[in-house]
């Protein structure tokens, strides 16, 4: 043996593998939605200014005045007063004119012939100028469709829709004026100045005339 120690080689050490770290995965960014906003507390909203207005700038919309009354008292008293003057006018016809009351019917009699009710008789003065088919067949059918079709020509300046206001609907007042101004002459007339014969005749010198 020698002095000289021998040395074996040390059995190399495996080193230990390197440890990784595991970090939690960061979540998918997300889209903002109306809703996450909403969400939001509103200390934590940003906001910043856009501009600056003045006060003179800002339209203001004032309120247009408003048209419309209460029914009551303003409509009712004037539909009040409106009934009463009628029943007034019903009682003084009443009053100074005497009725035609005639005996009773008689078969071997033929009776005069009676104007129309005053809600007819101006047809009966229309058929002393034209022609009864024009008068009882052409001329309702041309009022009553008239009047249907007054709506359509003239809807006011609004389009489809219309106004209700009478200065908005000239067109249609001045018609409806015009056929309600006739339709009171000629039943006027029928009914206070035709007598026999359905000729002319003064109510103030021959008196009112009830038959023909």
């Amino acid at each position: 043996m020698t002095d000289e120690t021998t040395r074996l080689p040390t059995p190399a050490t495996p080193e230990a593998p390197a440890r990784r770290s595991t970090l939690p995965a960061a979540p998918p960014e997300r889209r903002t939605t109306e809703i996450d906003k909403q969400r939001v507390p509103m200390a934590a909203k940003p906001y910043r200014l856009l501009a600056l207005v003045k006060q003179d700038a800002v339209v203001r919309v004032q309120k247009e005045p408003d048209d419309t009354v209460l029914t009551w008292p303003h409509l009712l008293v004037i539909e009040f007063f409106a009934a009463a003057m009628i029943s007034v006018f019903m009682l003084l016809m009443g009053v100074f004119i005497n009725a035609p009351l005639e005996e009773l019917a008689n078969n071997a009699v033929t009776p005069v012939v009676t104007k129309a009710p005053w809600y007819l008789v101006g047809l009966q003065e229309l058929l002393k100028y034209f022609h009864p088919t024009v008068v009882g067949v052409l001329g309702p059918i041309y009022i009553l469709g008239g009047a249907i079709l007054i709506p359509f020509m003239d809807r006011g300046p609004k389009g489809d829709g219309g106004s209700n206001r009478p200065s908005d609907r000239k067109t249609g007042v001045m018609i409806f004026t015009i056929f309600c101004i006739s339709g009171l002459v000629v039943t006027f007339i029928g009914a206070f100045f035709r007598g026999p014969g359905y000729e002319w005749s003064l109510p103030w010198v021959n008196g009112l005339f009830f038959a023909l």
